[in-house]
């Protein structure tokens, strides 16, 4: 018996053109391709960008802060941090507050990557607002916050 047997062929047609999930997931490996290749030059990835900038803050966040606003498990962002770390872009610190837990400093050369990198992800960012038809970026934007 084949799959076309118990779901019919027009079932997968609907589902790819009318999925969110894999819309979403299409988009974000063809934008984070983008915005790698951009970055590539500086040695940046499209997450490792995000990952610095989000710890561009006046004190250092704490690693579930980081975290949650990366929609990432800390595991997974301890495992994206360590190249950093051995690039010396990012330091770990024990939180004085809390000495169980780590805060995420990022270090004056994470400082001065995270600025070559700005004008880059600027670039990027302008060129793929102009590649959206039928909808605005901010209404985009919200959308996908909404999801989040």
């Amino acid at each position: 018996m084949s799959n076309n047997e118990i779901i019919p062929f027009e079932t997968t047609h609907y589902v790819r053109d009318h999925c969110l999930c894999l819309a979403t997931q299409r988009a974000a490996r063809f934008l984070a391709r983008r915005y790698d290749d951009a970055l590539r030059p500086i040695g940046l990835t499209s997450g490792q960008f995000s990952l610095l900038m989000s710890l561009n803050r006046p004190e250092p966040p704490s690693i579930g802060s980081v975290a949650r606003l990366l929609a990432m498990d800390r595991t997974t962002l301890t495992a994206n941090l360590k190249p950093l770390e051995r690039r010396g872009l990012v330091e770990t610190k024990v939180d004085p507050a809390d000495r169980r837990g780590r805060l995420l400093k990022l270090t004056g050369a994470g400082g001065t990557l995270l600025q070559s990198a700005l004008p880059i992800w600027k670039q990027m960012q302008e060129e793929t607002e102009k590649l959206l038809t039928g909808t605005s970026a901010d209404r985009l934007r919200d959308g996908l916050r909404a999801l989040s």
